[in-house]
């Protein structure tokens, strides 16, 4: 109880809870050398951006993909209704598995070939979901969402170790510009696959059912998953490159812990931090982080049962199912985006003001109940307008997930220690993981709407 009294005191927070001048100064005032920060580089930002968009781009994709699967599940209602939340819960509660057991190895951790373990196996999980939608297109529902829910496991497991590998390696670095080139570059991987999705279905003509209906083709479906295996083979090769520069190769003997030391090192033993001294002193931005990737696992159930207001019968291509519900994706993730690169610029940072980010978080509550004006599953809106959903809602929900999320995930190394800094990122990414986990199994009440 005195533990628990001593997290939440008032009193303390304020010298807990200090700043280190941006990374520049130790809580005893004493002053960071420059050593311990690295030089800036434009190469390494675009190789992180890279690594980012990987990251995430597994995750967008399966969300953008929400026609195919309808598709692939029609003649299975209770399949139709919940796979999409059954992906999200599938795949957060395998990366909030993984982050904890990668969180716990931190010490003798190999962060480089964590992340290159996971390039390795995107592709070959995307490659072999690329080749399910041309061949075995004659399986059951039942036995297709077996394989789907099996894909997005591994999935899952790879993004944890990229993301749990990328974060805390470039901690190490100590340079806030590198992982907002990271969160950018996991704005993008939203925006792309959409993009992607989109440009597939349209540049396939239409493949019409009994009924009259257009559906994506399994060609277009094909082409872009198979998108997917091609980020990730150019990240991995961009990701060996850059351990191949001196700078890098600098950082890679601190965090390697090969046996038989690489580069004329012995093997990297940390220490290691304890979760609860993290947690103290990061339990705002950690909350933050939380909270505002809970609230938006909710935005992907509503976003594939919205549909445009105009009649489907006379209107363009651009407002069917196949095509709108990616643009529905598409401008939250524009949104996302536009918040995940404003914190890179000098004054509109909110870093040193944790408490601020935590408010935030909460009031985008207030984004969920405005979904139920739109049009879902075709039975009319409140708001008969696509503009409100495409412009307004879906675009300002995603600014303030990218803006929030990417100043808890820029700011946290100003609040611990050098030495605590790789530990911080893995902690950081639990948090993030922790509330992707929770929203997803909350959005089956979303489901049922």
């Amino acid at each position: 109880m005195g533990l628990i009294h001593r997290l939440f005191q008032r009193e303390e927070p304020e010298q807990s809870y200090a700043p280190l001048e941006g990374g520049s100064e130790r809580p005893d005032g004493e002053r960071i050398h420059d050593d311990e920060q690295r030089e800036y580089s434009r190469t390494d930002y675009y190789v992180f951006l890279l690594l980012g968009i990987a990251m995430l781009w597994a995750w967008n994709m399966f969300l953008a993909a929400a026609p195919y699967f309808q598709r692939r599940f029609d003649s299975d209602e209770r399949l139709l209704r919940n796979f999409q939340s059954a992906e999200l819960a599938v795949s957060t509660a395998g990366s909030l598995g993984s982050m904890i057991v990668l969180t716990k190895l931190q010490a003798n951790a190999s962060y480089p070939k964590r992340i290159t373990s996971s390039l390795i196996l995107n592709i070959v999980v995307f490659t072999l979901l690329a080749i399910s939608t041309r061949a075995f297109l004659g399986v059951s529902a039942g036995a297709y969402f077996t394989f789907l829910m099996l894909v997005v496991f591994s999935a899952s497991l790879a993004t944890s170790l990229c993301q749990n590998g990328v974060f805390a390696y470039v901690a190490s670095f100590g340079r806030e510009e590198y992982t907002q080139g990271i969160m950018t570059g996991q704005g993008i991987a939203g925006v792309l696959p959409c993009i992607a999705q989109i440009v597939s279905v349209l540049s396939v003509p239409p493949k019409q059912t009994q009924e009259g209906a257009p559906q994506e083709s399994s060609k277009s479906a094909f082409i872009y998953f198979l998108t997917a295996t091609v980020i990730s083979a150019l990240t991995l090769v961009a990701f060996v490159y850059l351990l191949s520069k001196p700078r890098a190769r600098e950082q890679l003997s601190s965090t390697l812990d090969d046996e038989e030391g690489d580069f004329g090192h012995g093997p990297a033993t940390r220490k290691s931090i304890p979760m609860m001294t993290l947690c103290r002193k990061l339990y705002w931005l950690a909350g933050a982080v939380f909270l505002t990737f809970a609230i938006t696992m909710f935005y992907p159930v509503f976003t594939q049962k919205i549909l445009s207001v105009r009649d489907p019968a006379t209107s363009s291509r651009l407002f069917q199912p196949t095509v709108f519900i990616p643009l529905g994706f598409l401008f939250w993730n524009i949104g996302d985006l536009i918040g995940r690169v404003i914190p890179g610029i000098p004054g509109l940072t909110l870093t040193a003001r944790p408490r601020l980010l935590f408010t935030l978080a909460i009031c985008r509550l207030a984004f969920i109940p405005l979904y139920l004006l739109c049009n879902i599953g075709g039975k009319g809106a409140v708001i008969g307008s696509d503009f409100f959903y495409l412009f307004i809602l879906q675009v300002l929900f995603g600014i303030s997930n990218g803006y929030i999320g990417s100043n808890c995930m820029m700011g946290f190394v100003e609040w611990v220690d050098p030495e605590e800094r790789e530990a911080a990122g893995g902690f950081m990414s639990l948090s993030l993981v922790a509330g992707l986990t929770a929203g997803s199994f909350l959005s089956f009440f979303a489901a049922s709407v």
